[in-house]
């Protein structure tokens, strides 16, 4: 029994939700307070549960937060809110974690039962606002439904392929009493994958006969490769068969950027023509954890037709979906790649790596125009003078997360990650703006050894500032990058390429976010002058507390940005 309960035979809705949490192993939970919050917040005020609740100021916020501490420890990602607006609030950061597949629990308080359908305040049908976009939504109708609810929800967010599951806990279930021996979890549900699900044995004797038929096979790895840890089986996967190995954006760290077989990320934003180039001569595209959409394949064009493709997810309804595959395994990435491996070593690889003598010419190629922008004295500052400056400074253990906009692009295609793992973070699956500051908070509380990053546009920051209150106020030491052109960059560079250069509502009005910074008591430095750069990111790197860098940088229009096609 958890110390603290104020009885032994009975417990309260609220009690048994606050159990519930603790006994899936939950550590943080990131949220924010509402009156129909009232009685969870006071179980967990009153019991002894060893859970750290981080007030964010912004339920949205408090969402992103939860993924981004879940993508770094494998754990489950808790957020929780209050009814109505924190309801709708919270769920763009609830659906970003269930399209990139990270395990979430989303809690939000509700309306008491006897209250539906009487007009009271905050009323909302949550159950049928989230049930299309999570893998389980349930609206709680009797107290006793509420440890199986829990289960339920972290079952959902845990198996299969991972996701978010949301739970609406009415006001008045929270304070009637229910039988505490009806609160207890399965272990492995509070981490991901819980269950791995192993390949058929004939499915991967049909990819083998694929990928040993080509000549120049090349991997393309997303995000499931380290969700599931198959980073070591990938990389002697690959060098059995000399095949290069690229990543998706949030692939990106499923294999060292400094291995001899690393081609980096591909795709239109983040890949270069001399990946690309690379990615066209393959005879056979492995795909890997990712769905191959319209990012990584520049909208099915890389790899082109007549490629062989193989394709292997744990969601079946991936595989097959935008190629036609020659073989496709339904798999846990990380058993699948291991039958791959045990099958290919009795079998006649010829593996004349030819694409892999190409790789160091590709190279050359994709840094040669990046390294002369790194050292240019132009103002504003170039964009390739912070990511050199990064490059030598950060720890090769830290963690960058990135903003959509400028940052994503960039750090994907030309910051090298040293050693494989989740050391990348960015919001793929809709890309919503302000999330960079907010899941460098999560990142942190997951990886408190580390030194987590958060790149961000001066947009993106307009929608997060507030949150740098709650960095202080935790004592979270992130460390921030603004990188301020004043103006919704990605938006204007696609009206300058798609539509004559016809700005139109894109551009705002300059900030001095150092400034605004230092308001909330975090050391910090506006940077005009490229030489500059480079001792200002050594020196936020060192400072022993939260800190920002303003850099003045060039318009994204006008920047060598690696991405192949803007919105037309």
């Amino acid at each position: 029994m958890m110390r603290g309960l104020l009885h032994n035979d009975r417990v309260t809705g609220a009690e048994a939700a606050v159990m519930s949490l603790a006994s899936h192993g939950v550590e943080y939970v990131f949220g924010l307070c509402g009156d129909t919050s009232l009685p969870f917040y006071d179980a967990l005020a009153r019991l002894n549960h060893g859970i750290t609740h981080v007030l964010a100021r912004d339920e949205r916020s408090a969402a992103y937060m939860a993924d981004a501490y879940a993508r770094v420890t494998g754990k489950v990602g808790v957020c929780e809110g209050p009814s109505g607006g924190g309801a709708t609030y919270i769920l763009p950061g609830v659906v970003e974690a269930n399209e990139s597949s990270t395990a979430m629990v989303c809690i939000t308080s509700d309306v008491p039962v006897t209250a539906r359908g009487r007009y009271p305040l905050t009323e909302l049908d949550q159950t049928a606002m989230f049930r299309p976009l999570t893998k389980a939504a349930t609206t709680i109708d009797h107290v006793d439904q509420i440890p199986d609810v829990f289960r339920k929800s972290f079952r959902a967010a845990t198996t299969g392929r991972p996701g978010a599951a949301h739970i609406a806990l009415p006001y008045d279930l929270q304070k009637q009493t229910l039988d505490p021996s009806k609160v207890w979890a399965l272990a492995r549900h509070g981490r991901f994958p819980a269950f791995r699900a192993g390949p058929d044995p004939e499915t991967v004797e049909e990819a083998l006969e694929v990928i040993l038929a080509a000549k120049r096979p090349v991997f393309v790895v997303g995000g499931g490769v380290i969700l599931s840890h198959a980073m070591e089986e990938l990389e002697e996967l690959a060098a059995l068969l000399q095949a290069p190995v690229a990543s998706t954006i949030s692939g990106h760290g499923a294999i060292s950027d400094m291995h001899p077989l690393a081609v980096g990320v591909v795709g239109a934003n983040g890949g270069t023509d001399a990946t690309r180039e690379l990615l066209q001569d393959a005879d056979c595209v492995i795909f890997v954890g990712c769905r191959a959409g319209s990012t990584t394949t520049e909208h099915g064009k890389v790899p082109g037709p007549g490629t062989s493709i193989v394709h292997i997810d744990a969601d079946p309804m991936v595989v097959g979906a935008n190629y036609r595959c020659d073989a496709g395994i339904v798999a846990d990435a990380k058993l699948a790649l291991a039958a791959l491996l045990e099958a290919l070593r009795t079998s006649d690889v010829k593996a004349d790596g030819v694409l892999a003598g190409k790789l160091e010419a590709m190279r050359l190629k994709k840094w040669e125009m990046f390294n002369r922008l790194a050292v240019s004295d132009e103002r504003p500052i170039r964009p390739e003078r912070l990511l050199a400056a990064l490059q030598t400074h950060m720890p090769q253990d830290g963690i960058i997360v990135a903003d959509p906009g400028t940052p994503c692009p960039y750090f994907s295609g030309y910051y090298r990650l040293p050693i494989a793992g989740r050391h990348f973070i960015t919001n793929r699956a809709h890309g919503a703006l302000g999330f960079s500051l907010s899941a460098g908070i999560g990142a942190w509380y997951g990886r408190q050894d580390a030194t987590v990053v958060s790149v961000m546009g001066d947009g993106s920051f307009g929608f997060a500032v507030g949150e740098m209150e709650t960095l202080t106020r935790m004592n979270v030491p992130l460390k921030m990058v603004v990188i301020s052109n004043a103006s919704f960059g990605w938006i204007k560079a696609s009206q300058n390429s798609g539509y004559g250069s016809r700005y139109f509502s894109v551009d705002f009005s300059r900030t001095d976010h150092a400034r605004v910074a230092e308001s909330y008591g975090i050391k910090s430095w506006r940077v005009e002058d490229p030489a500059a750069v480079e001792p200002a990111v050594k020196d936020a790197l060192a400072h022993d507390g939260p800190a920002l860098i303003d850099i003045v940088a060039q318009p994204l229009q006008e920047t060598n940005v690696p991405v192949s096609a803007w919105m037309g």
